[in-house]
């Protein structure tokens, strides 16, 4: 039996499937023969929060349970749920600030936005905004900036626990060159931070990064405990921004003298490695490449920001050539956009002026199965995979009149997903699916605006 696209469901079976375009990877489209599958006319079938098969129509259609449900998508597409490798829910109120630079960005509108945290109340308040807004735009993982107080911590695993998503989240270690209110010590960081891990890290679908600001931020006293915490926890996250803006890597300098470079500084104390996340890489050199392609460190890249602040454009070619990992990221509110589809749109074009061609293909690897493999990830989120959880976004190739007239003159799968890439927004997702439930679906959304409707199919 089939369910039609606005006939209200009330509590999930315990197997349901959806029947649709189907698209993921087993590997990098730049680098491995094959690794993009797509089947035009797919069936997914999910239960109890996880893909048990996702392969073509014909091929699972008599694997399907007596009595499932399969949910008709024909024309629209379905691909694992956006990761978000690098976001700040604080600056969420932020957004569209103006300033000449990132440093004197930072001093006028984000510290005294995140001075507000210490208010669980507002920050639950934001936090909820915050998911509800990356649910509407397909995200259903972020890597995600706290602020100094841990109770901007609590409150966002809250809110992601309430709605079952897969959060890494921590609170922010500052403790110099910013405002007292926003000021810890290298001993209050260590310590609110080792309860956090204790409290929220594999708690259901939370997980935690360690996360000092960045290195002019920290004393070395301060590092030094970031790097004691790292090694206590070797499954942990770590994030941190790197080499954004030429001024801050000039303050740098100054700040650590002796050091090779800025990324050698996040190297001395430990805090290169697998699971670990810089933000922009953008004024890295070639032994800082190769160093990322050796610890496994991943880079994310944030082209609206970095464009927004003017702070450089990252390079692929010298990035690819190194090895390093990469993966995308909306880096709100220094980013202009929650949507990782408007991330794909500048990511394209900041690679064309560094004479480099970014397939939508590719974007979409990166903000999904490549994400999730550099992070270790990859049995959970950012795949169809048997077994992965059922993270997944719908998107619908007629989302505004625009994208419907050129997507209906496609001649290819890369021409859809350039289209979506290049014209696509949160309007471009017409549901959302976390552990196998649907948190979001854009047409009851916008009956509710300003707030979002909590939606369970």
């Amino acid at each position: 039996m089939t369910e039609s696209a606005h006939t209200a469901q009330a509590a999930p079976p315990a197997q349901s499937a959806f029947r649709a375009p189907l698209l993921t990877f087993n590997g990098d489209p730049a680098h491995a023969p094959n690794a993009v599958v797509f089947h035009e006319d797919g069936l997914l079938i999910v239960e109890d929060g996880r893909v048990i098969a996702a392969d073509a129509y014909a091929a699972l259609a008599s694997r399907l349970a007596p009595g499932t449900q399969v949910v008709e998508r024909r024309d629209k597409l379905i691909v694992p749920g956006f990761i978000d490798t690098h976001i700040h829910y604080p600056q969420t109120d932020m957004i569209a600030s103006p300033a000449p630079g990132l440093l004197p960005w930072l001093d006028t509108y984000t510290f005294p936005t995140e001075r507000r945290f210490a208010d669980i109340a507002h920050a639950r308040d934001t936090a909820s905004f915050f998911l509800d807004e990356l649910l509407a735009c397909g995200t259903t993982t972020a890597l995600v900036y706290c602020t100094v107080h841990k109770e901007s911590a609590d409150a966002l695993f809250a809110e992601s626990e309430a709605r079952n998503l897969r959060m890494v989240a921590g609170k922010v270690l500052m403790d110099r060159h910013c405002p007292e209110f926003l000021r810890d010590t290298a001993q209050s960081g260590y310590d609110d931070s080792a309860e956090l891990i204790g409290r929220w890290h594999d708690r259901g679908r939370q997980m935690y990064a360690l996360t000092p600001r960045f290195a002019p931020t920290s004393t070395e006293a301060q590092l030094e405990a970031c790097g004691a915490l790292a090694r206590l926890h070797p499954d942990v996250f770590i994030q941190s921004h790197v080499a954004e803006n030429t001024d801050e890597v000039e303050w740098v300098a100054e700040l650590f003298p002796g050091h090779r470079s800025y990324l050698d500084i996040y190297d001395h104390y430990g805090l290169l490695r697998r699971r670990a996340v810089y933000g922009h890489c953008i004024h890295l050199d070639d032994e800082d490449r190769k160093r990322m392609a050796q610890t496994g460190a991943l880079a994310s890249h944030c082209p609206t920001s970095n464009l927004f602040l003017g702070s450089g454009l990252f390079d692929f070619e010298k990035a690819d050539s190194a090895g390093m990992p990469i993966a995308l990221a909306t880096d709100v509110g220094g980013g202009t956009s929650f949507s990782m589809l408007q991330t794909m749109n500048e990511a394209h074009k900041v690679a064309r002026l560094g004479g480099h061609h970014l397939t939508a293909t590719r974007m979409f690897y990166l903000a999904t199965t490549g994400a999730a493999e550099a992070l270790d990830l990859a049995d959970k989120v950012g795949t169809l995979r048997d077994g992965s959880e059922a993270d997944f976004v719908v998107l619908d190739p007629q989302a505004t009149p625009l994208l419907a007239r050129r997507t209906a003159r496609r001649e290819s799968l890369e021409e859809l997903l350039f289209a979506f890439a290049l014209l696509g927004d949160d309007r471009a997702v017409y549901e959302t699916y976390a552990a196998g439930k649907r948190v979001h679906r854009r047409d009851d959304a916008r009956q509710h605006v300003p707030g979002r409707a909590k939606i369970a199919a």
